[in-house]
């Protein structure tokens, strides 16, 4: 095809097309680089957000001495290794309770087991007195007995392992529980069958009554519990 003008002077149909295919590129690129102007390559809502949020920083992982001084917790302790009691320091600053000022109270979670079901053992300590102080609550001064009639049948101290000294600060007037009870297999103890099978107590029916003594301070009245 011809590109020479139109015999009236004016220019071809194809020098108008081409002209128009010029000026429409011409028009592509402006709008390119504005949008290149605008969003950069590369970036992105998720990379400006990692720009403006400050770092990250790992929370230190919990150590044995840390998970030792912190034994409250909800899982019921082994039989024979005492209760924990949730404390604010191993070693709270204050008067030393008086054993007229503390009430200690023997705690059963039942007064009644079927076959199979075994007791969990607990205390509660309330300061009676005036004025706020510290009780020794660790197992080296912790002692539950279960008794049926006059004959002993266990203690927590029979087979216990790895005893500890833990102070508590007891306010006036507000009671603390045990966090971590003990559970009793329904065994007769010994110091001698530590590690070993332990023979059965008698059930169907029987009678039981426990007894906590905690730093010198023994419960004022048992707590009856009946095992079937």
């Amino acid at each position: 095809m011809s590109t020479n003008p139109a015999p009236n002077g004016r220019p071809s149909p194809a020098v108008y097309r081409r002209r128009r295919l010029v000026v429409l590129l011409g028009l592509l690129a402006v709008v390119v680089a504005i949008v290149l102007i605008i969003v950069r390559p590369g970036s992105s809502q998720g990379d400006e957000a990692d720009r403006s949020a400050p770092p990250a920083t790992e929370t230190p992982a919990a150590t044995d001495a840390a998970a030792t001084e912190a034994p409250a917790t909800d899982a019921p302790a082994a039989d024979g290794s005492g209760t924990a009691l949730p404390t604010e320091s191993a070693s709270a600053e204050g008067k030393h309770c008086k054993s007229a000022q503390v009430a200690v109270e023997a705690v059963t979670d039942r007064t009644e087991y079927a076959a199979g079901e075994q007791p969990q053992l607990s205390m509660t300590l309330t300061n009676t007195g005036a004025d706020a102080c510290v009780l020794n609550v660790g197992t080296k001064v912790q002692e539950f007995t279960i008794k049926s009639g006059e004959e002993v049948y266990w203690r927590s101290t029979d087979c216990q392992g790895d005893p500890f000294d833990a102070d508590v600060l007891l306010e006036p007037g507000k009671p603390v529980s045990s966090a971590v009870p003990i559970i009793w297999d329904r065994t007769r103890s010994a110091p001698d069958t530590c590690g070993i099978g332990r023979e059965a107590v008698p059930a169907g029916g029987a009678s039981y009554h426990l007894t906590v003594l905690v730093d010198g301070i023994e419960s004022a009245e048992s707590k009856q519990f009946l095992l079937y």
